[in-house]
């Protein structure tokens, strides 16, 4: 299990290790059965594989990327929004609609559940929340019981991302466990402070993820050129791009604040652009094979 998310997650193993152990609980029978499989808080910065961990589960776990139902709690600021989620009273505007989540999961019981920005949301949806965490289920507006028993929780959350921010600035090679070591305490107490202990108790782990280095962006470059080699399965058309080529985006993708999120921008301006110009302008035809290189003044070259 822990071989096919790092397939799709690269350099998280804390968090890897701890939602594959919790389906291990839950496969073995090992775990209570009222409750959901699995509950996570993922801390950390932008683009470092919060939600890619939460897709990647979604599809070994339930065979589907998109049986993920993502709700951002951003949205759940004030005292009335728990209608939202769990339905509007009778009489009331939205009624027949259902709850954002209820309803969500009533359609599809066997998913990922995304909280994003947890920190975010109001006390009382915290108390639904809880009752999800310790029951395994939730009654709608309707008076239907919906059941949690085959979902995984993950919550995200920004919680000091100022304090993450500030240790990256020397965070390197050699300095990264100790630095972690030093954040992940930090981290914990200021959820202490913001999250009430009894939500934080129900949780199965609190994980904080690493920011990414070099190398493994270099990594993230093989993933995502793999997906790209996959929309042009329909031409039969193969990419075969120099390890020039995938150091010089990794190089050009590599941002320790922001994770992999610029690499794909690089990808999608240096590759899939003039890619598409030169399968526009046919250059190269279904079943050639294009040789990808760097060019001698600037961006990538398109060879057969």
């Amino acid at each position: 299990l822990e071989d096919e998310l790092h397939h799709r997650v690269i350099g998280q193993d804390e968090a890897v290790n701890a939602v594959a152990n919790a389906i291990r609980r839950s496969r073995s029978g090992l775990h209570d059965a009222n409750r959901p499989i699995g509950s996570f808080i993922f801390l950390g910065t932008t683009g470092v594989g919060k939600t890619e961990l939460a897709r990647a589960l979604a599809e070994i776990l339930f065979d589907d990327e998109h049986a993920m139902i993502r709700i951002d709690m951003s949205e759940y600021m004030e005292k009335f929004s728990v209608s939202r989620l769990i339905g509007a009273p009778p009489g009331y505007v939205g009624y027949e609609e259902g709850g954002q989540l209820t309803e969500a999961v009533r359609r599809r019981p066997y998913s990922v559940v995304l909280l994003d920005e947890i920190e975010k949301a109001h006390s009382d949806v915290f108390n639904v929340l809880l009752q999800v965490l310790d029951d395994g289920r939730l009654t709608d507006n309707q008076g239907r019981t919906v059941n949690f028993k085959n979902t995984i929780i993950i919550m995200t959350s920004n919680l000091g991302s100022h304090i993450i921010q500030d240790k990256l600035e020397s965070f390197n090679e050699n300095n990264a466990d100790e630095l972690m070591g030093e954040l992940r305490q930090q981290m914990h107490d200021l959820l202490r402070r913001t999250i009430r202990p009894e939500f934080l108790n129900r949780i199965d782990e609190i994980v904080l993820f690493k920011p990414l280095s070099r190398l493994e962006i270099r990594k993230i470059v093989d993933i995502q050129l793999e997906r790209v080699q996959n929309m042009l399965k329909d031409k039969e058309i193969t990419l075969d791009v120099s390890d020039e080529a995938k150091d010089w985006l990794a190089q050009l993708g590599y941002d320790v604040t922001y994770g992999a999120r610029p690499l794909k921008r690089v990808i999608q301006k240096y590759l899939i652009n003039p890619l598409s110009q030169e399968l526009l302008a046919g250059n190269f035809v279904d079943g050639d094979n294009i040789k990808v290189s760097v060019g001698k003044r600037v961006g990538l070259v398109f060879n057969r």
